[in-house]
């Protein structure tokens, strides 16, 4: 059983790989697009997902590979993790988080402290950030009762679709949405529009757990 201390170093570790794969590929998807955001997005899009889905596979063993406070906090609530853990659990995630966002910018060549001036705001957005969060949280509660080996693919194709199918492009994480505020690239969020994405992620976690007290998946049976 891992100690507490390898657990969060794997929160840690794997939230800094997931932000060095967003906010990097990003860059490079900027630098390399010729301006075309559609293949800019694209590039974030499949980078981001096959990043997650590599790191859940690799630390899910170690710490169940939240690298997000709405599974955290969710997880607490169905009781497959102590609430005592949860705030060292989103304390590891946002540190590793800002981690990430700087290794990015030292990888890219580019100043580690920066504030993002992108506007991601209104009742879409936000709405968006509610779907995308109940969504990620549906496909693991769902997945990891039934098909627990599927939970890394589905929730690496979740997230690439999410990008796509979402106006906020799915953040569905208020770590990633804290550590981007720190980016002026492709991926970064105005300071001032974070608060109301946390907002609607935490909204879609409450709608969960509402949701996932009615609706009930069959827990998969050992094979003889």
């Amino acid at each position: 059983m891992p100690t507490i201390l390898q657990r969060l170093t794997a929160e840690f570790l794997g939230t800094a790989f997931l932000l060095a794969a967003v906010v990097g590929s990003g860059i490079m998807g900027v630098n390399l697009s010729g301006g075309n955001v559609a293949i800019a997005l694209l590039a974030n899009a499949i980078a981001t997902g096959a990043a997650l889905t590599a790191l859940i596979v690799t630390l899910g063993p170690i710490s169940g590979a939240h690298f997000n406070p709405a599974v955290t906090i969710m997880d607490a609530v169905q009781g497959g993790s102590p609430w005592k853990l949860v705030p060292a659990y989103l304390a590891a995630q946002c540190a590793g988080a800002l981690a990430g966002v700087w290794s990015a910018h030292l990888m890219f060549g580019q100043a580690v402290w920066q504030i993002s001036i992108r506007a991601r705001s209104g009742p879409s957005q936000w709405f968006s950030e509610v779907v995308a969060t109940f969504g990620l949280l549906m496909v693991i509660r769902g997945c990891s009762r039934s098909r627990p080996d599927a939970v890394p693919w589905a929730v690496g194709l979740y997230i690439t679709a999410a990008y796509w199918f979402t106006a906020s492009t799915s953040f569905a994480n208020p770590a990633v949405t804290l550590a981007r505020c720190f980016t002026s690239t492709f991926a970064g969020i105005r300071p001032a529009d974070a608060p109301g994405f946390v907002a609607a992620q935490l909204a879609g976690v409450l709608a969960a757990v509402v949701a996932f007290r009615w609706l009930k998946w069959p827990v998969a049976q050992p094979t003889p």
